[in-house]
């Protein structure tokens, strides 16, 4: 007899009014000729042009002059070929030019779905049994672009859910390019990014044990003028700066709502979507709690598994993974150290979940198989939906399985609290199985979670419904744990 699960009335749908202001460059070519077209404008007519424009997108957006101004700013390469100093423009023309190179791009048009949900730093003004939570999700735009947005929500005594409403604008983080990069470490992440071998070895004998941004930019702006008449060397070494781009850290300003926040492709290794955050609150040895989330950078054949690293929501340090176990998706933290290692969920084939410990917290080698799929509800694949949860009975680890049909369904396995690798306890059947209400969508018949809470008694598990909406269950903490043993061995 299968556990009661109850689902909560609450669904978070994608909206398409959250937008945000995107580069647009649609060529050289074309680039060139509308600059050219727009300084030929008087200034009347640019005025007339700028001005209804900045009226109608500021109430869309937070600075769209900023937005513009920075737009402006990416053509100063096509500003040089056509002789003209972008600074003896006027703030007017700047403008403009900036909102010919810009387009809105609706980041939740298309499906919103596997959420992530983590305790609030802020918990002031709560009454007892009352829980403030942030909540991250997946959501997918035009060209099936992912990025990672989040909500903020309150539980209240008895698990009922608010999630809060959203803020007015949509904003980008500020990029910092300030990384100092191990040349080992970064080399090794190169091969697995499948660049030839022969441009990486001419690369390292230039490069310091440990450097800098700027050191790797000019390695390689130099690189390329010595094969400029060599077209496929030339992406080979853009790659490689690709590749650097995926270390940065990302800051939102101060006035935002964390609904405002959108954490969305920066890098080249990432330009076909962020996906699947699985957001873990972390606390270290000396009792401190920060934020981590894994997650799968996809540029449209290769997964590059990546680390934030967040105290406030508000800034964001982003590092690749490193490691043979690094490697595929799935990839979830373990909130604290076992033993003295750092331990990390993953699934490197695909197929099975694995198990990994490591002195380094970006660092994953020597996998171990933990468990493969074993019922008819997951003979397709099997994986985590988040990172474990510590109980008094054990680790806690909510699973996926997909099954006949590519139906995806929810499960539960325990881990041994001081050997992880050891598992002590499991259901035979789904714990959430997609009803006839959850079985439409952008991928049909699937229920899917990054990430779950123990609250008042209760597991929360958030997950999305066919991958385009999302919603809550819950279900008795001690019945859960009761099953779960009883089925040790089965």
């Amino acid at each position: 007899m299968r556990l009661y699960i109850e689902r909560k009335p609450v669904k978070v749908h994608p909206d398409t009014k959250r937008v945000i202001a995107r580069f647009f460059f649609n060529g050289e070519e074309r680039a060139l000729e509308v600059i050219r077209k727009v300084l030929e404008f008087s200034d009347d007519k640019v005025f007339s042009l700028i001005s209804p424009i900045l009226q109608e997108y500021s109430k869309r957006h937070r600075n769209i002059t900023k937005i513009l101004n920075r737009h402006c700013k990416k053509l100063k390469k096509q500003f040089a070929i056509l002789g003209t100093d972008m600074e003896d423009l006027d703030q007017y023309t700047k403008l403009l030019i900036g909102a010919y190179f810009t387009h809105e791009y609706s980041i939740e048009s298309a499906a919103f779905f596997n959420p992530s949900i983590v305790d609030d730093p802020d918990q002031t003004d709560l009454v007892e049994g009352e829980k403030r939570v942030i909540i991250s999700f997946r959501a997918v735009g035009e060209g099936h672009i992912s990025s990672i947005v989040f909500r903020r929500a309150l539980i209240d005594k008895n698990n009922n859910i608010q999630v809060l409403p959203v803020g007015d604008y949509v904003d980008e983080a500020e990029v910092v390019k300030n990384a100092i990069y191990v040349k080992k470490l970064f080399l090794k992440k190169a091969a697995y990014a499948q660049i030839d071998p022969a441009v990486l070895e001419e690369i390292e004998a230039q490069l310091d044990e440990k450097f800098e941004y700027t050191s790797l930019s000019n390695i390689i702006k130099d690189s390329k003028t010595l094969y400029k008449d060599n077209p496929s060397k030339l992406v080979e070494f853009d790659k490689v700066l690709w590749l650097s781009d995926t270390y940065h850290t990302i800051s939102f300003s101060k006035d935002t709502d964390i609904s405002d926040r959108v954490i969305f492709p920066i890098s080249e290794f990432e330009r076909k979507g962020i996906e699947d955050a699985r957001f873990v609150k972390f606390v270290r040895d000396d009792g401190k709690a920060v934020y981590y989330a894994t997650y799968t950078a996809f540029d449209g054949s290769l997964i590059i598994p990546k680390l934030v690293q967040t105290e406030d929501f508000y800034e964001f340090k982003v590092i690749p993974l490193y490691g043979d176990g690094a490697q595929n998706k799935n990839l979830a933290l373990f909130p604290r150290k076992i033993n003295g290692k750092y331990v990390m969920m993953s699934r490197i084939d695909g197929w099975n979940n694995y198990i990994m410990f490591s002195d380094k917290v970006n660092v994953w080698e020597n996998p171990i198989l933990l468990k493969q799929p074993r019922y008819d509800w997951e003979l397709v694949q099997i994986g985590n939906c988040g990172s474990p949860i510590e109980t008094d009975k054990g680790w806690l680890v909510i699973t996926h399985g997909v099954g006949p049909m590519r139906r995806y369904c929810i499960g539960v396995v325990l881990l041994d609290l001081d050997d992880p690798s050891k598992e002590i306890g499991h259901l035979t059947e789904p714990l959430i199985i997609p009803n006839n209400d959850e079985r439409e969508g952008y991928v049909p018949n699937v229920v899917y979670s990054c990430g779950s809470i123990i609250s008042n008694g209760e597991l929360i598990i958030p997950y999305g419904l066919s991958d385009y909406s999302s919603s809550f269950a819950t279900v008795n903490l001690e019945l859960l744990l009761n099953r779960l043993l009883e089925n040790n061995e089965k």
